[in-house]
């Protein structure tokens, strides 16, 4: 049975970190001078979640630390992170730390870069924090389940001297295919999930809750660091008169501006960090509306403005963020390489094994042979075709690209990313410096396209 309870959706709630952690690993980074480090746990077992108000009840969930999300784990740019995972689920787990540019054996892809992590057992992640920005963890072995379960959680480095603002606030967004008894819906995996849009829910939350209200001041300014862990849906948040500024694209700075239309866009893995500044008046409220879907736009929550302004104007203070230590690319001389993604409801089974396919084969499993191999320390830029009905969110481990062209037009900022959003039939050009050393994935961060058969292993050698 469809649950009825109506997807308006969230709230935001701070979860503290934990302790603990040991062990280390070799880095192809050099050591930043003065790091300090920083050591969390991390536990991944079954547990229980509110998701949804009274009168449901709460919701069986796997969790890390017994909460959803997992502990935002907050650090320092040159600090070296250290966190020990320990499994107490019934099957082998791993964790992925997104967006971040780290060795390879770190890089928490099971069979690939790390034996999973079996029930009962742990394993240490160590790694530097090189850039600063927005990221997130959560699990790479049967992730199209375990994340949609509620394995996840936030990943913030901070810059050394981050712009000036009232509140820094992150939103975790996700949505639950729940039943009317609040329970998770088991149907993982389904046929209709791998081949078309994914597993799509009727439950929308922020941080692991239901809300309705964020409250704010008059002359207020947030850092609003959205973080999108769905499976599958994509958002398209409204701000109405807000008018928000885009400063970071998957953690990586970008020359402020304001989204087109006004519409924030995160695909399944991405995240934008903006400067909200609250211009209401004391007393108002506005709404923050989800038109992702055509037809099926709803109310994500509403700004209540508190009856005392905070200042008579918003401030005009910097909000440019510096740049991370990512190597440029040099477009005259990079090598070119043609990816193109194919499949789907109308390409089902096309090689008797697969749904979704990268240049024609479609993955069985994260043991595979590499379908790239890019030349160490040269720029390189992947010629993207996605030649089917769907959208992808596109996402490569262990570096960042700059998205140079969309169809053709080149794009007006260039702008750093690790996870790019493609429309169908849709071609798009990025571009990096192949500086990282391994076998890494690349595949869509719609879950289910990716248990589908849609990635493939890039290596760097």
């Amino acid at each position: 049975m469809s649950f009825n309870y109506k997807t308006t959706v969230t709230r935001r709630a701070f979860v503290a970190s934990s302790l603990a952690g040991v062990m280390s690993a070799t880095l192809p980074f050099p050591r930043m001078a003065e790091a300090a480090t920083r050591k969390f746990s991390l536990r991944a077992a079954p547990g229980s979640t509110r998701l949804v108000p009274e009168p449901h009840p709460d919701t069986a969930a796997w969790c890390y630390n017994g909460k959803v999300p997992g502990p935002e784990i907050r650090i320092r740019q040159g600090d070296r992170l250290q966190v020990e995972v320990m499994n107490d689920l019934a099957e082998e787990t791993t964790v992925h730390w997104h967006g971040i540019r780290l060795p390879n054996a770190m890089d928490g892809v099971p069979h690939l870069t790390q034996g999973p992590i079996a029930p009962g057992d742990r394993f240490v992640y160590e790694f530097d924090a090189l850039d600063a920005g927005t990221f997130w963890y959560h699990p790479h072995q049967r992730s199209f389940e375990q994340v949609g379960r509620g394995l996840y959680g936030p990943l913030i480095i901070d810059e050394a001297n981050p712009p000036r603002v009232d509140r820094d606030v992150t939103w975790v967004l996700d949505d639950w295919r729940l039943a009317e008894d609040a329970s998770i819906s088991d149907d993982f995996g389904n046929a209709h999930d791998l081949s078309h849009a994914g597993r799509l829910g009727n439950t929308v939350t922020i941080n692991g809750h239901v809300p309705e209200t964020l409250e704010v001041a008059s002359g207020e300014r947030i850092r609003l660091r959205l973080i999108n862990a769905a499976n599958a849906r994509i958002f398209a948040l409204d701000f109405g008169d807000h008018a928000p500024r885009i400063i970071a694209l998957d953690g990586q700075p970008v020359t402020p501006h304001e989204p087109r239309d006004g519409v924030v866009v995160l695909g399944p893995a991405m995240r934008v960090d903006v400067i909200l500044d609250c211009t209401g008046k004391p007393g108002e409220r506005a709404q923050l509306v989800d038109r992702a879907y055509r037809g099926n736009d709803f109310r994500v929550l509403d700004f209540t403005y508190a009856e005392t302004a905070l200042r008579e104007a918003t401030p005009d203070w910097p909000i440019a963020l510096p740049a991370s230590p990512i190597a440029e690319p040099d477009l005259s001389s990079a090598h070119r390489h043609e990816v193109t993604f194919t499949g789907g409801m109308m390409g089902m089974m096309h090689d008797g094994r697969g749904i979704w396919f990268v240049n024609g084969k479609a993955a069985q499993g994260h043991v595979l042979d590499p379908f790239l191999t890019l030349k160490r320390d040269a720029s390189h830029i992947l010629e993207m075709t996605n030649a089917t009905a769907f959208d992808h969110p596109i996402h490569l481990h262990g570096h960042s690209f700059r998205v140079i062209s969309r169809n053709g037009a080149p794009t007006p900022h260039r702008e750093w990313q690790d996870t790019v959003l493609m429309a169908p039939r849709e071609r798009v050009e990025i571009a990096f410096v192949a500086d990282n050393p391994g076998d890494w994935m690349f595949h869509c961060h719609i879950l289910e396209h990716q248990a589908a058969g849609m990635m493939g292993v890039i290596r760097v050698a």
